[in-house]
């Protein structure tokens, strides 16, 4: 998915904009508050969040199972607010699938067109198409309780589909999945929002899970969106510390401005002194003034004391190690340094093995300046 966004060019039939949106139960407390996004037409969209951020609050809103109580909501340029769903051409997925128990697959998937009168002929056509489209030949006319997790993902899927909408909106679709399903069906999501080509919105409250299927990624808290970006962005150069600490794999170290000299700085903690950071051109900052940086786990090297120095354009912290977990192609090393929070570097295995480290061992951590990402 990486750099997708770069290349959709939107046709004006799928894509949304979401201008002043809010949502209120009770005129008090808003579960949406004041929402602004744009999303390309053919984009495959993940609303990220934790439980009660008003991610699904947004996907009805868009669906048009609720209204919004402020703003408009635009769907190919057109205001949808006060229309039903099947003039909106969207269509849902839940959670649950929702398919009937007593009807084949083939017949679960034709529900839809029939429902809207569409001829026979033309109905038989359609789902002898979609039923390819999802390679669910062989498995028909079998009920969905004879099915696998993912086989009756992908009937839901096409029965949603077939109606040809311009927006799907998929309702923590991959949550009732074990581990191992779950990422199979990542792969069958994207494959057929490339073969569809329609605007996928996709709530989720796993972070990989938007990270691995997203163009763009929408993380939001409290009714409020933090950072909308590229899945590459938002995992690499988060906005702020929310971010940088919900999306995971980053430390991040608090502390206030030192010297300022060139194109660096330092920065000094309550529980370290004078790392060096990047400046950034685009931001003013002065001495003393507060920071917080984001540095990726897998950025991190951990040195034994006084076995090599600091590398060339590099700096460091110094800890101890309270925990080590072997993670298969990385072991994740847990530190008390730099702050409250542990520190933690993500090392590759057979790096790790060369000299592997104890709970109690000394270390330098060391990661290149200009791998640290400012922070808002």
């Amino acid at each position: 998915m990486i750099n997708r966004m770069e290349n959709l060019v939107s046709t004006g039939k799928g894509d949304i904009e979401l201008a002043g949106v809010a949502k209120s139960y009770d005129g008090n407390t808003y579960a949406v508050d004041g929402i602004n996004l744009k999303i390309p037409d053919g984009a495959y969209c993940c609303l990220l969040g934790p439980s009660g951020c008003g991610k699904s609050t947004i996907l009805r809103m868009i669906a048009g199972h609720e209204d919004p109580s402020v703003g408009e909501i635009l769907i190919g340029g057109e205001d949808v607010v006060g229309l039903d769903p099947v003039e909106r051409r969207t269509a849902m997925m839940f959670q649950s699938y929702a398919l009937f128990p007593h009807l084949s697959v083939r017949d679960n998937i034709e529900f839809a067109l029939k429902v809207r009168g569409i001829p026979k002929g033309l109905r038989d056509d359609k789902v002898d198409a979609m039923i390819e489209k999802v390679q669910l030949g062989e498995f028909a006319n079998r009920l969905p309780a004879q099915l696998s997790g993912g086989q009756q993902q992908r009937v839901a899927l096409a029965r949603a589909a077939i109606t040809e909408p311009r927006v799907l909106l998929l309702d923590e679709p991959l949550s009732a999945l074990d581990e191992h399903l779950r990422i199979r069906m990542r792969a069958e999501l994207s494959r057929m929002q490339r073969d569809l080509g329609i605007t996928f919105i996709h709530v989720t409250h796993t972070q990989l899970e938007a990270i691995a299927l997203a163009d763009m990624v929408v993380v939001m808290d409290q009714g409020r969106i933090r950072q909308a970006a590229t899945a590459p962005e938002v995992y690499a150069k988060p906005k702020d510390r929310y971010v940088a600490e919900f999306i995971g794999g980053q430390n991040v170290l608090t502390g206030k401005i030192g010297q300022l000299n060139g194109s660096q700085a330092t920065l000094a903690g309550s529980m370290f002194s004078d790392i060096r950071i990047p400046l950034d051109t685009r931001r003013r900052l002065e001495e003393g003034q507060p920071l917080d940086i984001a540095i990726r786990r897998d950025d991190i090297d951990l040195l034994r004391p006084g076995n090599a120095g600091v590398p060339e354009g590099s700096t460091s912290i110094s800890g101890s190690v309270i925990g080590v977990e072997y993670q298969g192609n990385f072991v994740k090393v847990m530190l008390q340094a730099g702050g409250e929070e542990e520190f933690v570097a993500y090392v590759p295995e057979r790096r790790f093995f060369e000299d592997a480290l104890s709970v109690g061992d000394h270390v330098l951590a060391v990661w290149q300046i200009d791998h640290a990402h400012l922070l808002a």
